[in-house]
This record gives structure tokens, sequence and C-alpha cells, in this order.
């Protein structure tokens, strides 16, 4: 009676439930194909996971290239995972180019956006314009976009701007729009500092002050050497420009402020004056007014 429910059982999910051209597709396949997909999700999860670890740990590969070769490693395993699970549906993947050709053309009018930003994904995990951990500046949607890349996708990139929120972008926003990455190779960046002193100060006085700043600073490296340009003569004030350098492009705004912070205390211990602008304002008066004026001051 055993035998006879095994049997039966193994009939049943033999049993062919539709048919794909000559193909009988079985419960038996549907279930396996399922396994291995699911298989091939978690291999490929696990294996990143590991070689993430392996690669920036270990053999001291920078974090952006170890994700992407780790990323990529992961869509080839799924990409595997799946073709084994059609074959094991038994269905001849020869005989599903034809319609799969016809599929892609409507899908590819259809779904251009994503196509596009699949396309760029794929640009972005293997020439790696940016990666994770880098800083970069990125016009999007919303307008211009400040933040640090958590993660690349195939579909979209996900940037944690600087009040710690994360955003979604397309990844064709990073190829077709301009990008600044300030990560990108060399990290040291350039700061600029722009002030304005009142006309008679000292500017040799104003080029110590701004120069003491800079080296007293712990996130201004030394070479390049900070520089203090006298930029013009302007309408209320001298202005002056300090340039300092920094390795932490990350902190650059964060710097500047802690600068300015500085300099006006620098500027208010050497008695040197921030001015505002003044305008001298000449008011006319009407004959109708002065004669009222003359009236009320003999009354």
């Amino acid at each position: 009676m055993a035998d006879l429910s095994l049997e039966h059982i193994l009939r049943w999910v033999n049993a062919p439930l539709f048919h794909i051209g000559q193909t009988a597709v079985t419960l038996g396949g549907i279930v396996s194909a399922l396994l291995i997909v699911i298989a091939a999700f978690v291999i490929a999860r696990s294996l990143q996971r590991l070689l993430l670890d392996r690669l920036s740990k270990r053999m001291g590969l920078s974090p952006a290239l170890a994700y992407a070769i780790s990323r990529a490693l992961h869509y080839v395993i799924v990409c595997l995972g799946v073709i084994i699970a059609v074959q094991s549906l038994g269905l001849n993947l020869g005989s599903l180019a034809v319609m799969v050709g016809f599929l892609g053309v409507g899908i590819g009018f259809g779904l251009q956006n994503i196509t596009s930003n699949f396309i760029s994904g794929l640009i972005l995990l293997f020439e790696r314009p940016v990666g994770i951990g880098d800083l970069i500046t990125v016009e999007s949607g919303q307008g211009t976009l400040v933040g640090t890349v958590s993660q690349i996708g195939l579909r979209a990139t996900h940037v944690k701007t600087l009040d710690n929120i994360t955003i979604i972008v397309p990844n064709s926003q990073f190829i077709e729009n301009h990008v600044i990455n300030w990560s990108h190779g060399d990290p040291t960046i350039r700061i600029h500092v722009p002030v304005g002193v009142a006309y008679g100060s000292d500017v040799e006085q104003v080029t110590a002050v701004l120069m003491r700043v800079a080296r007293d600073h712990p996130q201004v490296i030394e070479h390049p050497v900070p520089q203090v340009r006298f930029l013009a003569f302007g309408d209320s004030s001298l202005n002056f420009e300090l340039l300092a350098w920094t390795n932490k492009p990350e902190k650059q705004f964060v710097i500047r402020s802690e600068l300015n912070y500085a300099i006006d205390a620098g500027f208010r211990a050497a008695h040197i004056t921030i001015p505002f602008p003044q305008r001298d304002v000449h008011v006319q008066l009407t004959p109708a007014i002065e004669r009222l004026a003359g009236s009320s001051s003999v009354g």
C-alpha cells in the first residue's frame, strides 16, 4: 500500500501541468527549478560576503574594487542558477531564443528607463567611476546631491547624504550627468575660505593671522602649503582668500566652518575689523516739504 501511494505521488508529481511547445512542464520540475534558484541566491549572497571580507582585508584591495568583484560574481552565480533551473524544467534554451528575442524588443520599448539604468549599473560596477564610500556631488531630480555612496545596484545607487538620509538615485544619473567624485584617485582637495577686512587694515597682519589659523587646524595638511591671496579692492572691504588643503574631503564643510570660527577669533584678537556694506543715503526735499518744514520751525 505504501509503494502504491508512493507510486501515485510520483506519478502526480511528474504529471504534465501544461506544455511549452513540445515540452511538458511538471510540478516536480517547477519545484526543482525554484529550489535551484533559491540555492543560487543563497550561495551568491554567502560568497559575496566572504569575498568582501577576504578581498578587502587579506588581499588589501580597496573597498570599492572588492565590492565590484563580489557583486559581479553574485550576478554570474544567479544567472547560472537561472539557466540550470530552466534546463531542469526540460526547456530547450535554443528554442526559447526566438521567443525571448521578440519579448526583448517589446520590453526594450516599454522599459527603456529600466534598461538604461541596468546598463549604467554594469558600467558603474566595472568601470568604477564611483565606488562604495566615495563622497560625490551629482545633479539629481531633487537638485544638487552631496553624499557618500553606500550601495551600487543594477538599477539604482544608494547615496547617504550629510544629513544621514539615504537617497536612491537611478544609475543613469551617474552616466548622463556631471558627477564630482571627491574621493576618486587622490582624495586631497583644496578648501576656499573667502574673507574681507576693513580698508586701512594691515594686510601683512591679515595674512599672518590667516596662515596661523590654517596651520593650527588639525585637518589641514602641511603639504601643499596653505596660501593667502589678496583678491581685490572691494566696495567696502579688502578681499582675501585662504586656501587650505585636506585629505578628508568628507569633512570639508566642517573644516570650512571651523576655519571661519578661528578666523573671526584671530581677527578679534588682532583688532582687525570685518566690515559690512555701508551706503550713504541723500534725501532731497521737495519745495512744498521745505516750506512746510520752515513754517513748522517758525511756529
